[in-house]
């Protein structure tokens, strides 16, 4: 009867423990920004239908003679939703993704969702001109490492820590992690491409503007309509 008693007992705080952790990861799903939610949620589960050969990744991969030839537009898109194969790569991208998209979101786009979705937008324009030469199929990595870029340049005198084994200033943390990511399989080319996408929108938002005075982006009326006005009612 002892035993028994014992018995349910651990059976109790075993539920309770996984109540918990799934209230837990709830709160933390519900605490997220729209933008990033939005792309987390996508991403997850169309690398995981992919995985379960629900969908094909042949269905979702970037061809520009399909998009301008068969009309499949929606190649346009949903390549950046494709992370690869169930496995350690895909936590670690997934981590880093829903990391720094919503620092982004939450610290220099904060009040400011369609200047983000903006910069989302710009960044995926040239890294989609970049994969029809460098024959790059899925952009997801890509536009991971462009949010990573950009963050990383706005903090650059945060100190980091890679795994307690060394130590080094924000900036370089786009280069650490594409180390990491080709230890773990992957090209080199997906992350360097988005790394240059980072640049190039950190120059002509950030450096250029303080250089000349001027901004050459500008966030079009449409977006500022669709989602500034959207959180104005939700603040």
């Amino acid at each position: 009867r002892v035993h028994e008693e014992r018995g349910g007992r651990r059976r109790g705080w075993g539920t309770q423990g996984a109540v918990a952790m799934a209230q837990s990861i709830e709160d933390w799903y519900k605490e997220m920004p729209v933008v990033t939610r939005t792309y987390l949620t996508l991403a997850f589960l169309t690398t995981v239908l992919c995985s379960l050969d629900v969908i094909s990744p042949f269905t979702v991969y970037f061809n520009l003679k399909l998009i301008t030839q068969k009309f499949q537009l929606w190649r346009l898109v949903s390549n950046f939703f494709f992370f690869g194969n169930l496995g350690l790569d895909f936590l670690f991208h997934m981590f880093f993704l829903s990391r720094y998209c919503r620092l982004l979101e939450e610290g220099s786009f904060r009040s400011r969702t369609a200047d983000f979705v903006y910069m989302l937008l710009f960044g995926g324009t040239l890294l989609l001109v970049c994969a029809s030469f460098a024959q790059i199929q899925f952009l997801g990595q890509s536009l991971t490492f462009m949010m990573v870029y950009v963050w990383a340049r706005r903090n650059q005198h945060l100190n980091m820590s890679f795994l307690g084994l060394f130590n080094f200033t924000a900036p370089y943390l786009p280069w650490v992690l594409a180390i990491f990511s080709v230890v773990l399989g992957s090209s080199p080319v997906v992350d360097v491409v988005g790394m240059i996408a980072g640049h190039l929108y950190y120059f002509l938002e950030d450096i250029y503007p303080a250089m000349r005075g001027r901004r050459l982006l500008k966030t079009p009326g449409l977006l500022k309509v669709l989602f500034d006005q959207h959180q104005a009612r939700i603040d």
